[in-house]
């Protein structure tokens, strides 16, 4: 299984419309291990460009610090599950939560419009979330 993490500044966990690169991280989910995992440049931002490409990458699953509703409806449609982590978590403690089952599913978006920037508005608690 594949896993992409949206990265920002610091290889830390961005909001997904803020990611210029993302982690890929193989997984092996019966052993609960990294395969392999790699940091590679995200294409430019446009509206659907990344679940296209992601899917393109061969990822199942995607964790963000944050994402909007059109994003995340059209990462649904493309098969792509998401999950939402700590904004500003290092990636190794973000695998370690996806590989423990500790993250939390995505069900909605951004309850607010922001235009594309990424405000102190947009957090966590902005998110519908359920545990599984």
């Amino acid at each position: 299984m594949t896993i992409a993490i949206s990265v920002g500044a610091e290889q830390r966990l961005a909001h997904l419309g803020e990611a210029r690169q993302f982690a890929l991280v193989e997984v092996n989910p019966q052993n609960r291990a990294v395969v392999r995992s790699q940091v590679i440049a995200a294409p430019p931002h446009e509206p659907g460009s990344f679940p296209r490409w992601l899917r393109e990458q061969g990822v199942q699953a995607l964790i963000a610090a944050g994402i909007g509703q059109r994003a995340l409806d059209n990462l649904n449609h493309h098969g792509i599950e998401v999950r939402t982590g700590q904004s500003g978590a290092s990636l190794e403690s973000l695998v370690a939560a996806w590989l423990a089952g500790q993250l939390t599913r995505t069900v909605n978006g951004c309850a607010h419009q922001h235009g594309g920037a990424v405000g102190p508005e947009c957090r966590l608690s902005d998110y519908l979330e359920e545990r599984v």
